[in-house]
């Protein structure tokens, strides 16, 4: 059987208020219990998480410089345009976007080169050639492989987008992948003007934002 203090002890300890206690001879001070209250526990030392209207002021500061290229400064830019003749009727298409886009921009005709290459498999090395000639601000990449029966689309893809890739990091000139890489022509044809766009359009409008952003902003 428990004792009277032992039970006033557990009371004490489960209330979470304790006497303090004095030595003999002492006067009793007038708060002789310490309160261990939740919000002790949760307190968390002053500063340890970043004010969040500070955070967002300092990323919006007015030294931070965005580079972005421009649509509009075309003046001056010259493009490339490397395209495969295998699977011709896509590519002409393509083309055609393109240098309709050019033209809406204000790219002069004067400014833009067009190399015609066998197949998908030539555009890598054309382009980092082209590239290296420091003739031209960026070279737009035109091609579509069409899935067959045997594994060689796997390859020619795979080689197309690694050569591209490399043509540009080794010239340091910006070569944009228009190469289409599509199951059958029915998908081929809807991205080179039918359901889905041009996308010879769009990668034209790529081509100029960052022939833009190397001439104007990067230099």
């Amino acid at each position: 059987m428990a004792s009277p203090g032992c039970c006033w002890m557990q009371e004490r300890l489960l209330s979470g208020v304790f006497p303090i206690p004095r030595a003999r001879g002492l006067p009793t001070p007038k708060s002789t219990a310490l309160s261990f209250s939740s919000s002790l526990l949760q307190l968390q030392p002053q500063g340890f998480a970043p004010d969040r209207k500070q955070r967002s002021s300092f990323v919006q500061a007015p030294a931070v410089r965005r580079l972005v290229g421009s649509l509009t400064k075309t003046q001056g830019l010259r493009f490339a345009v490397v395209i495969a003749r295998f699977n011709e009727i896509v590519t002409k298409q393509l083309l055609e976007g393109a240098l309709d886009t050019f033209s809406k921009y204000s790219v002069n005709e004067e400014d833009i080169d067009v190399v015609w290459v066998p197949g998908c498999f030539e555009i890598g090395i054309v382009a980092e050639m082209l590239g290296k000639s420091r003739k031209y601000h960026a070279i737009l990449c035109i091609g579509a492989v069409i899935r067959g029966d045997t594994s060689h689309y796997d390859a020619v893809a795979n080689s197309v987008a690694s050569g591209v890739l490399s043509a540009g990091l080794n010239s340091g000139v910006p070569c944009i992948f228009g190469v289409l890489t599509c199951d059958d022509m029915e998908q081929a044809l809807n991205r080179a003007g039918g359901k889905a766009g041009n996308k010879g359009a769009e990668c034209a409008l790529t081509a100029i934002e960052m022939a833009s952003l190397f001439e104007h902003q990067l230099k």
